[in-house]
């Protein structure tokens, strides 16, 4: 599909598979870029080395140890199901990356949100001469530092799910704790992070403005620090280190992720740090093994319309006549971060879009099959196997690609990004209305 019909098909809101033109080998992007294997490791040191604080701040992750990791699981009931509905035409086993269950923050922003806060929080204490490099990191958490943390005040603008990681976190370490939130925010989110000291500022305009305002409200202040969402390395890095830990997770189930064994990867996108950072490291550990799909709601493909259109500055989805009106709030967003835009532009296979019925009928699907409560937003990377094994964009690309002849030795992966802390009324109506919904886009006609 060429860049003037993708973008035909985003101003309609109609769901689409685009497949990225400029993509290119890992071997030759990766070195150009201006993060490197060595700094998604040196995160992962530092949260293996926070970890024994972790579990003194949230006793729920004493089970892991500290750190903050999502099963791997498998699905057969729902991969049956969902190879039902593509006439048997799903090729390969299909996976899903439980991070709506990680704990603290019930989502995909808790390895980025936690990792930002707690950088923050060693290099003020090594600033201050409360902690020397590469010291015992539980003194983080002694009085000492918290009284030097309630001088300094931690900000976020979300739509929900990173002002709960960044939020929580600051307020469990003495930080004064303050989250922006868009309109699209949900009020149980609202109400958690109040729950939990943290200072709730509601914007009646959406992500974009509510980033923008606590951006603003914390320049030229040495004592606010704002987690940019759009523009943040840190969280970029925070959230990368998931794919070493997925390296070890296919290793011990018995999983191979090779030339031989694709492994097609589907991340939900709002901003697209989160997913962003994970296919990052993905390249990194898998190389040209690996293949990431991006999955935005047909109302909010910001991504898409900045690698359509370019990251100088992100296009607002609004500039083309979208709304922003989705069910799945924590993908609400009409502007893509132009960082992670760029560091993507030639190593994402694809990005796909759908629409809000079809969320909610793989929410509920999910639940009945395998009792996995999700919320909408993390219900998009169940459309990538369907997008790629059953449209005729996707198996050209397949055969182009010469990986048509390996799909029954794939693996693909379904990233899902939040939803355990669901309030039960909540997820019980989106799942109702997901009883009553179809998988819409399979009955758009590709050209």
């Amino acid at each position: 599909m060429d860049t003037a019909t993708a973008l035909v098909k985003l101003k309609k809101a109609e769901p689409q598979l685009w497949l990225n033109p400029r993509l290119e080998s890992a071997e030759t992007v990766l070195p150009t870029l201006p993060l490197q294997f060595e700094d998604m490791t040196a995160a992962a040191e530092r949260l293996e080395r926070c970890a024994p604080l972790l579990v003194e701040l949230f006793p729920e992750l004493a089970a892991t140890a500290g750190i903050i990791e999502s099963e791997l699981r498998s699905i057969d009931r729902m991969a049956d199901w969902m190879n039902r509905q593509a006439d048997g035409r799903l090729a390969g086993r299909i996976l899903v990356k439980t991070d709506g269950e990680l704990p603290v923050a019930g989502s995909i922003k808790a390895r980025g949100g936690i990792y930002e806060v707690l950088l923050l929080a060693e290099n003020l204490a090594i600033q201050e001469g409360l902690l020397a490099p590469g010291e015992d990191l539980l003194a983080l958490g002694r009085p000492r530092a918290r009284d030097l943390y309630q001088g300094y005040t931690v900000s976020v603008g979300s739509t929900g799910n990173l002002g709960l990681s960044v939020g929580i976190t600051a307020a469990a370490l003495g930080f004064r704790a303050v989250v922006h939130m868009s309109r699209e925010a949900k009020t149980w989110k609202k109400e958690r992070l109040r729950d939990r000291n943290v200072r709730v500022i509601e914007h009646a305009a959406d992500y974009s403005a509510a980033v923008a305002a606590g951006r603003e409200a914390a320049r030229g202040n040495p004592a606010v620090h704002f987690v940019d969402d759009e523009n943040s390395q840190a969280l970029f890095l925070g959230y990368s280190t998931a794919a070493l830990r997925l390296k070890t997770q296919l290793a011990q189930a018995g999983i191979q992720a090779g030339r031989d064994h694709p492994l097609f990867v589907y991340l939900p996108c709002g901003v697209g740090g989160a997913p962003g950072g994970i296919a990052f490291g993905l390249k990194h550990v898998f190389g040209d093994a690996v293949h990431c799909f991006f999955a935005e709601p047909v109302q909010a493909p910001g991504m898409l319309l900045g690698l359509l259109s370019g990251f100088s500055p992100p296009r607002p989805v609004e500039t083309v006549g979208l709304r922003l009106k989705t069910v799945a709030d924590g993908l609400a967003v009409g502007r893509a971060s132009g960082h992670a835009g760029s560091m993507m532009r030639n190593l994402v296979s694809g990005v796909y879009t759908l629409d809000d019925d079809s969320l909610l009928c793989f929410l509920q699907a999910l639940y009945r099959t395998e009792n996995l409560r999700i919320e909408p937003s993390a219900a998009a990377g169940f459309a990538g196997p369907f997008f790629l094994c059953c449209t005729p964009p996707g198996t050209g690309w397949l055969n182009a690609k010469r990986l048509a002849e390996r799909m029954a030795a794939a693996t693909h992966l379904v990233w899902t990004t939040g939803g355990s802390l669901l309030p039960d009324a909540e997820f019980e109506a989106l799942a109702a209305r997901g009883a009553r919904a179809a998988l819409a886009f399979l009955e758009k006609d590709e050209p």
